[in-house]
């Protein structure tokens, strides 16, 4: 029997045929680049449909001297932050045809080592999004041996754009938040980042929080300030300094809502009653916030992680380089803040 041959598959040049634009303007208006009419991305899309066409991807990175890849640096994936903030960057990535190449930096030693082979990285992506890492400037300037535009998410890094919070205002809107409601002993469970590498932003949360307390003509001293390790186990070990303590405080602000919910066991555990004995907030609104009905901060994760990856897919197509931002936080009122309803409570016997 006698079959007919098969069907050649169509080519980039078949589609700039069909549409009357060149080769270039083609691959530009596929790969969704700047400087291209609108009308005339709407033809070659529409010829590419008629003809069935598919791009190849290995032979579009050759053609562009691109890898099509962007390189992820964090110092912990997993975690509630980083997983949003990835979550939030993903969709950015995947409408601009990206891959994601993932370079976790968990402690010092792995980010010296990551900076030695920053070169090397660089020609594997085209971008680089930094997920909350924290660098020195002799650090800062080894990251640019990339060779790739960099923006950072969650902290303010050399001459990068960055899409960040302003964590000294938000410390001290959930301070005063806690003073408005009459409470004048207030807590701070904080402490250093998640990972090993140091951040600025607990020492951030820590200003805001005595910012508040002092302007407000009441005590912001170190008897009131414990380290929860952003864990929580870590927030109900804290709790328990602070209530064994000569004067302990009616209201607790966390840096985060797993240090919050751990203030809130302890306190559990105790007899105590969240509001009516210690009135708590926390910091991020993570599920375990909405979960657990706590006061806290919340910030929009996910929208930072939209924010940073449009930035960066915009400096990989050539456009202007970009502005970094502060995304607004907001006070979420929930069920474990109210007056205090008694005087402080006492250590544990």
């Amino acid at each position: 029997m006698n079959r007919p041959p098969p069907r050649s598959r169509p080519t980039i040049e078949d589609v700039a045929a069909e549409s009357g634009v060149s080769v270039a303007t083609v691959s530009r208006a596929l790969r969704g680049l700047p400087n291209v009419a609108p009308a005339t991305r709407e033809r070659v899309l529409a010829a590419a449909a008629e003809l069935e066409y598919e791009t190849d991807p290995q032979a579009s990175r050759l053609a562009s001297g691109r890898t099509m890849t962007v390189g992820l640096v964090a110092p912990l994936f997993g975690t509630w932050y980083a997983d949003r903030v990835v979550t939030g960057a993903e969709s950015i990535f995947a409408d601009a045809g990206l891959d994601l190449l993932v370079a976790p930096v968990r402690d010092v030693q792995t980010l010296g080592t990551f900076l030695d082979r920053a070169r090397s990285f660089g020609r594997r992506v085209d971008g680089a999004l930094l997920i909350d890492l924290h660098v020195d400037s002799s650090q800062s300037e080894r990251l640019e041996a990339m060779g790739v535009p960099m923006v950072s998410v969650g902290e303010e890094l050399g001459s990068a754009p960055s899409v960040t919070i302003d964590n000294v205002a938000a410390a001290r809107t959930a301070t005063t938040h806690l003073v408005e409601l009459g409470h004048t002993r207030v807590g701070l469970i904080g402490g250093a980042h998640e990972g090993a590498i140091l951040s600025p932003v607990p020492a951030h949360r820590e200003q805001g929080w005595r910012e508040a307390l002092v302007g407000s003509g009441l005590s912001a001293g170190e008897d009131l300030v414990v380290d929860g390790g952003f864990t929580v186990e870590g927030g109900a070990a804290a709790l328990a300094d602070l209530l064994d303590g000569d004067h302990p405080p009616t209201a607790v602000f966390c840096m985060s809502d797993r240090m919050a919910l751990g203030a809130m066991t302890e306190a559990w555990r105790r007899g105590l009653r969240v509001p009516g004995d210690l009135a708590v907030v926390g910091f991020d609104d993570d599920d375990l916030a909405a979960a657990f009905d706590i006061t806290t901060m919340r910030q929009p994760v996910a929208d930072l992680g939209v924010r940073a990856a449009s930035m960066l897919v915009g400096l990989i197509s050539g456009e202007d380089p970009a502005v970094g931002g502060t995304a607004p936080v907001e006070l979420i009122v929930r069920a474990t803040t109210a007056p205090p309803a008694r005087a402080a409570p006492g250590p544990a016997r």
